[in-house]
């Protein structure tokens, strides 16, 4: 049996959750292995809605352009009942969101992701199959400390056993998780009785270009007994389609249902979510329900693949245990309404991500790794409840207005301000507060720039904490980013070979002490109000008046912004010192 050194972090599952958590530890400076029991990327067209708040985390990351430049734009969506348009939903978002919805192949998602990290120094070790897990030490209880470890036993793609030591273990393992079941959570839910069919086709219909289909036969009591859902794709005509599975082609087995997905690991353990196996939908399947459901004659073609699949809903009674956590489908899975499990997800990984990191660095105890489970299984929870709710009552029946329901489906409304991070609320009761999401602005100037940027651009690229100063007082807003150097390396960007466990303080790459600054002068200041700011300190002019107007800054004040794209603290510009080690204090709580 082979052993290799310690390693940081092993993530087992190479799918868009997996290679997000991947990503981010590294861009954090951590050490990680990435395995997947599959020999090679799936061809499959699974998930396919990519959301804003996605594509504003990847724009941190570095990856919204790649993305943007690959996917579809989702205008909106259309919905018929017995033949009849019923209604048209334009999927419109404020003018301040930077992103829009978006469609894209989970294997092209996959392959944006996994080229992202090899150019980080990591590739997916395929074939390679977590058998179990032992973790140990006292930090295995308390989540933090460099005594304790997770030793893994791997079958690698030769058949034989390594033995793998590592600080952390993540699982991304998808609905039947070899980690949440060594961990012993509960998974608790049910499972929808129908069966689906999705296939990945062209149609030729004359669709208003970026809208989605949802056309339904309805019965004279109500009761929907027929379903075509079509979300499009890239290539002129293709779509995802979803539709009811005829019973010539029922996974379910003489004896009962189907258990497990397709062959894989776990089948047979009472989670039916995912694709199934038994026989391929062939195009004629296909070709039936939307000449019945179609709101037009249509012929489809180019299948590249099809599958029969079932919807679970369920949840996992806390997100990890001591070193070992649990992510995405791992610990939750729901009905695909509203394309939100995959997203869900992908932010699960992020959240846990730069906090894994600082724990890494020494600079985080218990408390900041029990925050994963804190903000992120109530959001699970909600998402999981409400995809249960639009899939048996359809999403139109929300009683919120369409700003509202859209926003949320966007994941623009996901926050923590009731978590242990979030700090004291300071300002206007309805700007933005600790635990929100820092929007994003346009309209940021430089006197060297002949054009405006946004706040995105600003935050791109920088892997830790950002501390944003906003007034019109030079001498104020340099003796404020003097404070916020000296905030001390926990909140400090790492370089990219990061740093071990309990070992030397981390730093930024530029050698800073503290974390990157950036100054905002406010719209009135005058444009030398910055030239007194220590370098490299850069300073902003908020030109548009938008960061004022977003951010409900009235008057002099600070913001630190979590790796995540949350705020961690919101202050007055005089207490920059009080507020950043007052964060510091509460990522650090033994």
């Amino acid at each position: 049996m082979a052993h290799t050194p310690m390693t940081d972090v092993l993530i087992v599952g190479a799918g868009p959750v997996g290679l997000s958590a991947a990503a981010e530890l590294r861009r954090h400076g951590a050490s990680c292995r990435l395995v997947d029991r599959l020999p090679a990327r799936l061809p499959y067209a699974k998930a396919v809605g990519i959301q804003p708040r996605t594509l504003e985390i990847w724009d941190r990351m570095g990856l919204a352009r790649t993305v943007i430049e690959t996917a579809v734009p989702l205008r909106g969506q259309l919905i018929y009942v017995n033949g009849t348009e019923q209604a048209r939903i334009e999927l419109m978002l404020p003018p301040e969101v930077p992103y829009r919805f978006a469609a894209l192949p989970q294997y092209e998602t996959e392959r944006i992701l996994e080229e992202h990290l090899a150019a980080l120094g990591t590739v997916i070790e395929r074939g390679t199959e977590l058998l179990s897990f032992t973790q140990d030490g006292d930090g295995a209880a308390r989540g933090g400390g460099s005594a304790g470890g997770v030793t893994s036993l791997l079958r690698t793609p030769s058949g034989g056993e390594e033995e793998l030591r590592t600080r952390y273990l993540i699982g991304c393992d998808g609905a039947h998780s070899t980690v949440r079941k060594g961990l012993g959570l509960s998974y608790e839910g049910g499972a929808f009785a129908e069966e689906y069919m999705l296939a990945d086709v062209v149609s030729d219909w004359d669709l208003p270009e970026g809208y989605g289909l949802r056309s339904m036969h309805q019965g004279v009591d109500g009761s929907t007994d027929d379903v075509l859902v079509c979300i499009p794709l890239p290539g002129r005509g293709r779509y995802r389609m979803s539709m009811l599975v005829p019973p010539e082609l029922s996974a379910q087995p003489a004896g009962g249902p189907a258990g497990g997905s397709a062959g894989g690991p776990g089948a047979g353990d009472g989670v039916l979510h995912g694709l199934e196996g038994g026989r391929v939908p062939e195009l004629s399947h296909i070709q039936a329900v939307v000449d019945r459901l179609a709101p037009a004659p249509a012929t489809v073609s180019g299948m590249r693949w099809s599958s029969v699949f079932r919807i679970s809903h369920r949840i996992v009674d806390r997100y990890g245990d001591g070193r070992v956590f649990v992510a995405g489908d791992a610990a939750h899975i729901h009905p695909p309404t509203g394309a939100q499990g995959m997203n869900t997800g992908i932010q699960d990984a992020c959240n846990l991500a730069w906090k894994l990191a600082l724990a890494l660095r020494g600079a985080g105890g218990p408390h900041l790794l029990a925050s994963y489970d804190a903000e992120r299984r109530p959001v699970g929870e909600e998402v999981v409840g409400r995809t249960v709710r639009h899939a048996t009552q359809g999403i139109d029946k929300e009683p919120d207005d369409l700003r509202t329901v859209l926003l949320r489906e966007a994941q623009l409304l996901v926050g923590y301000r009731d978590g242990p991070l979030a700090g004291t609320p300071f300002g206007p009761e309805d700007a933005p507060q600790p635990g929100e999401r820092a929007p994003d602005c346009s309209g940021l100037t430089l006197p060297l720039a002949a054009y405006p940027a946004r706040l995105l651009d600003v935050l791109r690229g920088r892997a830790g904490h950002v501390v944003l100063l906003y007034g019109d007082d030079g001498a104020a807003l340099a003796e404020a980013a003097e404070q916020a150097r000296a905030a001390g390396p926990a909140l400090a960007e790492v370089a990219e070979e990061g740093r071990a466990e309990g070992g030397a303080e981390g730093g930024s790459a530029d050698g800073a002490t503290g974390p990157r600054t950036v100054v905002v002068l406010a719209r009135e200041a005058a444009l030398d109000a910055s030239a007194g700011l220590p370098a490299p300190v850069p300073g902003y002019r908020d030109a548009a008046g938008e960061f004022a107007r977003l951010y409900g800054a009235d008057g002099p004040t600070g913001f630190l912004v979590r790796p995540d794209g949350y705020l961690g603290a919101r202050f007055p510009l005089s207490g920059t010192a009080a507020a950043l080690s007052g964060y510091v204090a509460l990522l650090s709580t033994p």
